[in-house]
């Protein structure tokens, strides 16, 4: 990101089936807005939980996903760029080619279990660890109730390779009013971390309500 907040290089974006879709569409908008291009992958169980959640229906076909989802973000064709879990000629599944930053969000169990164990039996998977081995940006938003013993190793192991976790918990400091409040806190978060100036939420002290 540069210093005046204009859209600059690329970022990957992955979805998987934990419930949270509504982060994950939101956070997608997002990043359209900030990067001239963003890398798309959804697993197959995130297809069923967006329709379940946000009542999208989005094809298998990449090419009509990629539609489906420029359309939904409002943004330039040329910024999404979705790839199916087998489509292992993706810029993203080579660290010569891939991105710096990946955001995952939400993330199953399933998906972090793959991860800090090197599966990489799907392009999701590989685009993950091709940004631990590259020393790149990883974050990952786990949705989950409660975390099992496994489910947490699984998290520090993943963390110890240094990848960020943030789950998908907002904060209620900034005084938020809506399910769209805490929506937009989430996104500010990753936001933040990937170096990105925003508004979509208050900081800590600055809530209206705080004002005097």
């Amino acid at each position: 990101m540069n210093s005046n907040n204009q859209p600059t290089s690329a970022i990957t974006f992955a979805m998987t089936g934990a419930s949270g879709a509504p982060y994950g569409l939101h956070l997608l908008t997002q990043l359209t807005k900030y990067y001239q291009q963003v890398h798309v992958v959804i697993s197959k169980a995130a297809r069923v939980v967006l329709a379940t959640e946000s009542a999208m229906k989005l094809p298998e076909s990449p090419q009509k996903a990629q539609a489906l989802l420029t359309e939904y973000c409002q943004c330039e064709e040329s910024v999404i760029q979705v790839y199916s879990s087998e489509n292992w000629f993706s810029p993203i599944a080579s660290g010569s080619a891939a991105p710096k930053q990946m955001v995952i969000c939400p993330a199953s169990m399933g998906c972090v279990s793959a991860i800090a164990n090197g599966a990489s039996d799907t392009l999701l998977e590989r685009a993950a660890d091709v940004v631990i081995k590259e020393k790149g940006q990883l974050l990952i938003l786990p949705r989950e109730m409660p975390f099992s013993t496994i489910h947490l190793r699984n998290l520090l192991t993943l963390s110890e390779a240094g990848a960020v976790i943030m789950p998908t918990c907002p904060g209620f400091y900034n005084g938020p009013e809506s399910i769209q409040d805490l929506i937009d806190f989430v996104s500010a978060r990753v936001l933040n971390h990937l170096g990105i100036d925003n508004q979509l939420s208050g900081s800590w002290g600055y809530s209206e309500k705080n004002k005097t």
